[in-house]
Protein backbone atom coordinates (compact mmCIF):
# COMPACT_ATOMS: atom_id res chain seq x y z
CA UNK A 1 0.00 0.00 0.00
CA UNK A 2 2.62 1.90 1.06
CA UNK A 3 4.47 1.37 -2.68
CA UNK A 4 0.91 2.62 -4.34
CA UNK A 5 0.92 5.66 -2.28
CA UNK A 6 4.57 7.05 -3.15
CA UNK A 7 3.57 5.43 -7.05
CA UNK A 8 0.10 8.26 -6.63
CA UNK A 9 2.43 11.08 -5.15
CA UNK A 10 4.89 11.04 -8.07
CA UNK A 11 2.31 11.58 -10.43
CA UNK A 12 2.18 15.32 -10.97
CA UNK A 13 -0.82 16.90 -9.65
CA UNK A 14 -2.41 17.34 -12.90
CA UNK A 15 -2.36 14.40 -14.22
CA UNK A 16 -3.73 13.27 -10.56
CA UNK A 17 -6.60 15.84 -10.93
CA UNK A 18 -7.11 14.93 -14.30
CA UNK A 19 -7.31 11.14 -13.43
CA UNK A 20 -10.01 12.13 -10.38
CA UNK A 21 -12.02 14.35 -13.03
CA UNK A 22 -12.55 11.06 -15.04
CA UNK A 23 -12.96 8.36 -12.87
CA UNK A 24 -16.00 11.10 -11.24
CA UNK A 25 -17.66 11.10 -14.81
CA UNK A 26 -17.37 7.82 -15.02
CA UNK A 27 -19.01 7.02 -11.80
CA UNK A 28 -21.42 9.45 -12.27
CA UNK A 29 -22.61 7.64 -15.49
CA UNK A 30 -22.48 4.59 -13.98
CA UNK A 31 -22.88 3.89 -10.24
CA UNK A 32 -25.16 6.68 -9.04
CA UNK A 33 -25.86 4.57 -6.30
CA UNK A 34 -22.94 5.41 -4.02
CA UNK A 35 -23.51 8.90 -4.25
CA UNK A 36 -23.39 9.66 -0.37
CA UNK A 37 -19.25 8.53 0.09
CA UNK A 38 -18.33 9.73 -3.39
CA UNK A 39 -20.21 13.42 -2.53
CA UNK A 40 -18.47 13.75 1.10
CA UNK A 41 -14.89 13.69 -0.85
CA UNK A 42 -15.90 16.77 -2.54
CA UNK A 43 -17.47 18.26 0.66
CA UNK A 44 -14.54 17.73 2.53
CA UNK A 45 -12.35 19.23 0.04
CA UNK A 46 -14.41 22.45 -0.16
CA UNK A 47 -14.67 22.78 3.66
CA UNK A 48 -10.96 22.22 4.05
CA UNK A 49 -10.25 25.44 1.82
CA UNK A 50 -12.78 27.19 3.05
CA UNK A 51 -11.04 26.91 6.10
CA UNK A 52 -7.54 27.76 5.53
CA UNK A 53 -8.42 30.36 3.05
CA UNK A 54 -8.90 33.31 5.59
CA UNK A 55 -5.67 32.78 7.66
CA UNK A 56 -3.83 31.85 5.02
CA UNK A 57 -4.50 35.42 3.07
CA UNK A 58 -3.77 37.43 6.60
CA UNK A 59 -0.55 35.56 7.14
CA UNK A 60 0.53 36.16 3.74
CA UNK A 61 -0.16 39.57 3.37
CA UNK A 62 0.71 40.74 6.61
CA UNK A 63 4.43 39.12 6.06
CA UNK A 64 4.95 40.46 2.44
CA UNK A 65 4.19 44.06 3.85
CA UNK A 66 6.53 43.82 6.82
CA UNK A 67 9.33 42.15 5.64
CA UNK A 68 9.66 44.79 2.64
CA UNK A 69 12.77 46.32 2.29
CA UNK A 70 14.54 49.22 0.69
CA UNK A 71 17.32 47.72 -1.53
CA UNK A 72 19.87 49.23 -4.31
CA UNK A 73 18.87 51.96 -6.82
CA UNK A 74 17.37 49.75 -9.43
CA UNK A 75 14.51 49.44 -11.87
CA UNK A 76 12.11 48.73 -9.46
CA UNK A 77 9.85 51.61 -9.92
CA UNK A 78 9.58 50.47 -13.74
CA UNK A 79 8.81 47.46 -13.15
CA UNK A 80 6.36 47.39 -10.38
CA UNK A 81 4.42 50.50 -12.28
CA UNK A 82 4.89 47.38 -15.05
CA UNK A 83 3.72 44.56 -12.61
CA UNK A 84 0.14 46.38 -11.31
CA UNK A 85 -0.49 48.22 -14.77
CA UNK A 86 -0.49 44.10 -16.46
CA UNK A 87 -2.27 42.85 -13.88
CA UNK A 88 -5.00 45.69 -13.81
CA UNK A 89 -5.50 45.57 -17.60
CA UNK A 90 -5.73 41.80 -16.65
CA UNK A 91 -8.54 42.30 -14.84
CA UNK A 92 -10.45 44.81 -17.26
CA UNK A 93 -9.73 42.55 -20.52
CA UNK A 94 -11.62 39.56 -18.54
CA UNK A 95 -14.55 41.94 -17.31
CA UNK A 96 -14.93 42.97 -20.98
CA UNK A 97 -14.52 39.38 -21.85
CA UNK A 98 -16.92 38.27 -19.60
CA UNK A 99 -19.34 41.01 -21.14
CA UNK A 100 -19.14 40.23 -24.33
CA UNK A 101 -18.72 36.22 -23.81
CA UNK A 102 -21.11 35.95 -20.64
CA UNK A 103 -20.64 32.55 -18.64
CA UNK A 104 -23.28 30.56 -16.31
CA UNK A 105 -22.09 28.45 -13.91
CA UNK A 106 -24.18 25.62 -12.32
CA UNK A 107 -24.77 26.28 -8.71
CA UNK A 108 -26.86 24.03 -5.92
CA UNK A 109 -30.49 24.61 -5.16
CA UNK A 110 -30.82 27.11 -3.09
CA UNK A 111 -27.84 29.32 -4.22
CA UNK A 112 -29.95 31.56 -6.46
CA UNK A 113 -31.63 33.18 -2.96
CA UNK A 114 -29.53 35.88 -3.29
CA UNK A 115 -30.48 39.65 -2.76
CA UNK A 116 -28.44 42.02 -5.42
CA UNK A 117 -26.89 45.04 -4.65
CA UNK A 118 -28.97 48.50 -5.83
CA UNK A 119 -25.92 49.96 -7.23
CA UNK A 120 -22.42 50.89 -7.29
CA UNK A 121 -22.77 53.07 -3.95
CA UNK A 122 -24.69 50.33 -2.07
CA UNK A 123 -21.20 48.39 -3.03
CA UNK A 124 -18.88 50.86 -2.00
CA UNK A 125 -20.95 51.67 1.45
CA UNK A 126 -20.58 47.83 2.08
CA UNK A 127 -16.95 47.72 1.59
CA UNK A 128 -16.02 50.14 3.65
CA UNK A 129 -17.84 49.30 6.21
CA UNK A 130 -15.89 45.45 5.70
CA UNK A 131 -13.24 47.49 5.31
CA UNK A 132 -13.39 48.23 9.06
CA UNK A 133 -14.67 44.93 10.33
CA UNK A 134 -13.19 43.64 13.64
CA UNK A 135 -10.16 41.79 12.60
CA UNK A 136 -11.54 38.22 14.52
CA UNK A 137 -14.83 39.00 12.95
CA UNK A 138 -13.53 39.02 9.62
CA UNK A 139 -11.51 35.91 9.65
CA UNK A 140 -14.13 33.83 11.32
CA UNK A 141 -16.79 35.14 8.99
CA UNK A 142 -14.36 34.94 5.93
CA UNK A 143 -14.97 38.85 5.44
CA UNK A 144 -11.77 39.12 2.66
CA UNK A 145 -11.88 42.90 2.67
CA UNK A 146 -11.65 43.22 5.84
CA UNK A 147 -8.89 40.59 6.44
CA UNK A 148 -6.97 42.34 3.58
CA UNK A 149 -7.26 46.06 5.38
CA UNK A 150 -6.05 44.51 8.95
CA UNK A 151 -2.99 42.68 7.23
CA UNK A 152 -2.36 45.63 5.39
CA UNK A 153 -2.06 47.82 8.39
CA UNK A 154 -0.32 45.09 10.81
CA UNK A 155 2.10 44.46 8.18
CA UNK A 156 3.06 48.09 7.87
CA UNK A 157 3.18 48.38 11.77
CA UNK A 158 5.23 45.58 11.73
CA UNK A 159 7.89 46.94 9.77
CA UNK A 160 9.95 48.29 12.58
CA UNK A 161 9.67 45.33 14.46
CA UNK A 162 12.12 43.11 15.40
CA UNK A 163 13.94 40.56 12.91
CA UNK A 164 12.89 37.62 14.84
CA UNK A 165 9.07 38.61 14.94
CA UNK A 166 9.49 39.52 11.33
CA UNK A 167 10.25 35.85 11.06
CA UNK A 168 7.77 34.22 13.40
CA UNK A 169 5.13 35.82 11.04
CA UNK A 170 7.05 34.61 8.10
CA UNK A 171 7.17 30.80 9.25
CA UNK A 172 3.67 30.66 9.73
CA UNK A 173 3.06 32.19 6.32
CA UNK A 174 5.43 29.00 4.98
CA UNK A 175 3.65 26.83 7.54
CA UNK A 176 0.22 28.22 6.15
CA UNK A 177 1.06 27.54 2.47
CA UNK A 178 2.28 24.31 2.85
CA UNK A 179 -0.82 23.40 4.71
CA UNK A 180 -2.45 24.62 1.60
CA UNK A 181 -0.17 22.26 -0.25
CA UNK A 182 -0.89 19.09 1.62
CA UNK A 183 -5.15 19.98 0.66
CA UNK A 184 -4.38 20.63 -2.97
CA UNK A 185 -2.66 17.75 -2.56
CA UNK A 186 -6.01 15.97 -2.05
CA UNK A 187 -7.55 18.10 -5.09
CA UNK A 188 -7.96 14.74 -7.02
CA UNK A 189 -10.65 12.93 -4.51
CA UNK A 190 -12.34 16.78 -4.52
CA UNK A 191 -12.83 16.89 -7.78
CA UNK A 192 -14.06 13.44 -8.46
CA UNK A 193 -16.36 14.45 -5.63
CA UNK A 194 -17.22 17.46 -7.11
CA UNK A 195 -18.05 16.17 -10.28
CA UNK A 196 -19.66 13.47 -9.47
CA UNK A 197 -21.99 15.32 -7.66
CA UNK A 198 -22.66 17.97 -10.35
CA UNK A 199 -23.11 15.09 -13.29
CA UNK A 200 -25.18 13.07 -11.20
CA UNK A 201 -27.85 15.60 -10.03
CA UNK A 202 -27.54 17.81 -13.15
CA UNK A 203 -26.45 15.52 -15.54
CA UNK A 204 -23.49 15.24 -18.09
CA UNK A 205 -24.51 18.41 -19.79
CA UNK A 206 -23.34 20.74 -16.50
CA UNK A 207 -19.29 19.76 -17.30
CA UNK A 208 -19.86 20.16 -20.83
CA UNK A 209 -21.21 23.46 -19.77
CA UNK A 210 -17.75 24.36 -18.28
CA UNK A 211 -15.99 24.46 -22.28
CA UNK A 212 -17.39 27.83 -22.56
CA UNK A 213 -15.84 29.00 -19.45
CA UNK A 214 -12.73 27.63 -20.27
CA UNK A 215 -12.57 29.29 -24.03
CA UNK A 216 -13.23 32.84 -21.64
CA UNK A 217 -10.30 31.94 -19.32
CA UNK A 218 -8.02 30.62 -21.90
CA UNK A 219 -9.15 33.68 -24.48
CA UNK A 220 -8.75 36.33 -21.93
CA UNK A 221 -5.13 35.23 -20.91
CA UNK A 222 -3.88 34.54 -24.96
CA UNK A 223 -5.20 38.18 -25.18
CA UNK A 224 -3.40 39.59 -22.78
CA UNK A 225 -0.17 37.48 -23.76
CA UNK A 226 -0.09 38.28 -27.20
CA UNK A 227 -1.94 41.44 -27.63
CA UNK A 228 -1.91 43.49 -24.20
CA UNK A 229 1.57 43.06 -23.08
CA UNK A 230 3.14 43.47 -26.21
CA UNK A 231 1.36 46.97 -26.64
CA UNK A 232 2.94 47.85 -23.19
CA UNK A 233 6.44 46.66 -24.28
CA UNK A 234 6.04 48.38 -27.24
CA UNK A 235 5.07 51.72 -25.81
CA UNK A 236 7.92 51.65 -23.59
CA UNK A 237 10.67 49.83 -25.96
CA UNK A 238 9.29 51.37 -28.97
CA UNK A 239 10.71 48.56 -30.85
CA UNK A 240 9.50 44.92 -32.10
CA UNK A 241 8.16 43.26 -28.78
CA UNK A 242 7.15 39.87 -30.03
CA UNK A 243 11.02 38.41 -30.33
CA UNK A 244 11.06 39.16 -27.00
CA UNK A 245 7.50 37.95 -25.80
CA UNK A 246 7.94 34.60 -27.78
CA UNK A 247 11.39 34.12 -26.01
CA UNK A 248 10.10 34.59 -22.74
CA UNK A 249 6.78 32.30 -23.39
CA UNK A 250 9.05 29.54 -24.54
CA UNK A 251 11.70 29.47 -21.94
CA UNK A 252 9.80 30.46 -18.93
CA UNK A 253 5.71 29.86 -19.85
CA UNK A 254 6.77 26.33 -20.86
CA UNK A 255 8.11 25.45 -17.66
CA UNK A 256 5.50 26.98 -15.85
CA UNK A 257 2.72 25.87 -17.61
CA UNK A 258 3.99 22.04 -15.83
CA UNK A 259 5.06 23.15 -12.57
CA UNK A 260 1.97 25.10 -11.97
CA UNK A 261 3.62 27.50 -9.75
CA UNK A 262 5.64 30.86 -10.15
CA UNK A 263 7.78 30.09 -6.72
CA UNK A 264 8.88 26.80 -8.26
CA UNK A 265 9.65 28.91 -11.75
CA UNK A 266 12.15 31.08 -10.06
CA UNK A 267 15.45 30.01 -11.01
CA UNK A 268 14.02 29.11 -14.44
CA UNK A 269 13.16 32.97 -14.53
CA UNK A 270 16.63 34.05 -13.34
CA UNK A 271 18.83 31.87 -15.54
CA UNK A 272 17.02 33.28 -18.59
CA UNK A 273 17.31 36.90 -17.45
CA UNK A 274 20.86 36.09 -17.40
CA UNK A 275 20.59 34.83 -21.27
CA UNK A 276 19.00 38.05 -21.64
CA UNK A 277 22.65 40.55 -20.13
CA UNK A 278 19.70 42.12 -17.55
CA UNK A 279 21.19 43.79 -14.57
CA UNK A 280 21.19 41.32 -12.12
CA UNK A 281 20.83 43.68 -8.94
CA UNK A 282 17.30 44.32 -10.56
CA UNK A 283 16.10 40.57 -11.68
CA UNK A 284 16.98 38.81 -8.36
CA UNK A 285 14.68 41.39 -6.59
CA UNK A 286 12.03 41.75 -9.40
CA UNK A 287 11.97 38.24 -10.32
CA UNK A 288 10.63 36.92 -6.43
CA UNK A 289 8.52 39.47 -6.41
CA UNK A 290 6.40 39.23 -9.75
CA UNK A 291 6.30 35.83 -8.05
CA UNK A 292 4.08 37.20 -5.58
CA UNK A 293 2.49 40.16 -6.73
CA UNK A 294 2.58 39.83 -10.54
CA UNK A 295 -0.82 38.17 -11.55
CA UNK A 296 -2.42 39.22 -14.50
CA UNK A 297 -3.79 35.34 -15.00
CA UNK A 298 -5.15 35.18 -11.63
CA UNK A 299 -6.95 38.47 -12.28
CA UNK A 300 -8.41 36.96 -15.27
CA UNK A 301 -9.55 33.89 -12.88
CA UNK A 302 -10.82 35.89 -10.17
CA UNK A 303 -12.63 38.30 -12.70
CA UNK A 304 -14.28 35.44 -15.12
CA UNK A 305 -15.66 33.22 -12.42
CA UNK A 306 -16.51 36.08 -9.98
CA UNK A 307 -18.70 37.50 -13.45
CA UNK A 308 -19.81 33.90 -14.04
CA UNK A 309 -21.36 33.48 -10.34
CA UNK A 310 -23.13 37.07 -10.89
CA UNK A 311 -24.58 36.11 -14.43
CA UNK A 312 -25.63 32.96 -12.56
CA UNK A 313 -27.71 34.94 -10.00
CA UNK A 314 -28.86 37.10 -12.50
CA UNK A 315 -27.49 40.32 -10.43
CA UNK A 316 -27.27 43.61 -13.05
CA UNK A 317 -23.48 45.29 -13.40
CA UNK A 318 -23.26 48.37 -14.32
CA UNK A 319 -19.81 50.46 -15.52
CA UNK A 320 -18.76 51.82 -12.55
CA UNK A 321 -19.02 48.15 -10.47
CA UNK A 322 -17.42 46.65 -13.81
CA UNK A 323 -14.30 48.92 -13.10
CA UNK A 324 -14.36 48.44 -9.43
CA UNK A 325 -14.25 44.65 -9.99
CA UNK A 326 -11.59 45.13 -11.96
CA UNK A 327 -9.42 46.84 -9.66
CA UNK A 328 -10.75 44.50 -6.95
CA UNK A 329 -9.25 41.46 -9.09
CA UNK A 330 -6.22 43.54 -9.62
CA UNK A 331 -5.73 43.97 -5.73
CA UNK A 332 -7.01 40.29 -5.13
CA UNK A 333 -4.59 38.57 -7.80
CA UNK A 334 -1.43 40.66 -5.72
CA UNK A 335 -2.68 38.44 -2.54
CA UNK A 336 -2.86 34.88 -4.63
CA UNK A 337 -0.90 32.28 -2.83
CA UNK A 338 1.87 31.20 -4.78
CA UNK A 339 0.64 27.68 -4.51
CA UNK A 340 -1.41 25.70 -7.28
CA UNK A 341 -5.04 27.06 -7.41
CA UNK A 342 -3.95 29.94 -5.17
CA UNK A 343 -5.98 32.30 -7.19
CA UNK A 344 -9.21 30.68 -6.96
CA UNK A 345 -9.43 31.03 -2.90
CA UNK A 346 -9.17 34.81 -3.45
CA UNK A 347 -12.66 34.97 -5.79
CA UNK A 348 -14.93 35.18 -2.12
CA UNK A 349 -13.19 38.45 -1.94
CA UNK A 350 -14.70 39.18 -5.44
CA UNK A 351 -17.98 37.80 -4.91
CA UNK A 352 -18.46 39.53 -2.11
CA UNK A 353 -18.48 43.47 -3.80
CA UNK A 354 -21.87 41.69 -5.23
CA UNK A 355 -23.28 40.60 -2.05
CA UNK A 356 -22.63 37.20 -3.14
CA UNK A 357 -22.17 35.11 0.33
CA UNK A 358 -18.98 33.07 1.39
CA UNK A 359 -20.82 29.48 0.64
CA UNK A 360 -21.79 30.38 -2.86
CA UNK A 361 -18.69 32.08 -3.56
CA UNK A 362 -16.58 28.95 -2.31
CA UNK A 363 -18.86 26.69 -4.71
CA UNK A 364 -17.97 29.11 -7.70
CA UNK A 365 -14.30 28.18 -5.96
CA UNK A 366 -15.15 24.24 -6.74
CA UNK A 367 -15.67 25.05 -10.11
CA UNK A 368 -12.43 26.58 -10.65
CA UNK A 369 -10.96 23.51 -9.42
CA UNK A 370 -12.94 21.37 -12.24
CA UNK A 371 -11.86 23.54 -14.96
CA UNK A 372 -8.37 24.06 -13.05
CA UNK A 373 -6.36 21.50 -14.85
CA UNK A 374 -6.17 23.65 -17.73
CA UNK A 375 -7.11 27.01 -16.46
CA UNK A 376 -3.98 27.09 -13.63
CA UNK A 377 -1.07 25.58 -16.13
CA UNK A 378 -2.43 28.78 -17.93
CA UNK A 379 -2.75 31.26 -15.70
CA UNK A 380 0.98 30.26 -14.05
CA UNK A 381 2.34 30.25 -17.49
CA UNK A 382 1.42 34.01 -18.07
CA UNK A 383 1.93 35.60 -14.45
CA UNK A 384 5.68 34.04 -14.74
CA UNK A 385 6.78 34.27 -18.38
CA UNK A 386 5.36 37.99 -17.80
CA UNK A 387 7.92 38.42 -14.41
CA UNK A 388 10.62 37.95 -17.12
CA UNK A 389 8.97 40.21 -20.27
CA UNK A 390 8.24 43.02 -17.36
CA UNK A 391 11.75 43.35 -16.00
CA UNK A 392 13.30 43.18 -19.36
CA UNK A 393 11.23 45.73 -20.88
CA UNK A 394 11.69 48.35 -17.83
CA UNK A 395 15.83 48.30 -18.76
CA UNK A 396 15.39 47.62 -22.44
CA UNK A 397 13.59 51.05 -22.14
CA UNK A 398 15.58 52.84 -19.47
CA UNK A 399 18.80 51.72 -21.90
CA UNK A 400 17.18 53.46 -24.94
CA UNK A 401 16.36 56.73 -22.79
CA UNK A 402 20.22 56.88 -22.09
CA UNK A 403 21.55 56.67 -25.29
CA UNK A 404 18.84 59.19 -26.61
CA UNK A 405 20.05 61.15 -23.58
CA UNK A 406 23.47 60.73 -24.75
Amino acid sequence: MKGLINKWNKISLVKRILIGLIIGIILALTAKDIASPIVIFGSLFVGALKAVAPILVFFLVMSAISSHEKGQQTNMKSILVLYLLGTFLAGLTAVVGSFIFPTTLTLVEGAKDVVPPEGIVEVLKSLLMNVVDNPVSALLNANYIGILSWSLMLGLALKNASSSTKLVISNVSDALSTVVRWIINFAPLGIMGLVFNSIATQGIESLLSYGHLIVVLIGCMAFIALVVNPIIAYVYMRENPYPLVFKCLKNSGITAFFTRSSAANIPVNMKLCEELNLNKDTYSVSIPLGATINMAGAAITISVLTLAAVNTLGIEVDMGMALLLSLMSAVSACGASGVAGGSLLLIPLACSLFGISNDIAMQVVGVGFIVGVIQDSCETALNSSTDVLFTAVAEYAKNRKEKKGA
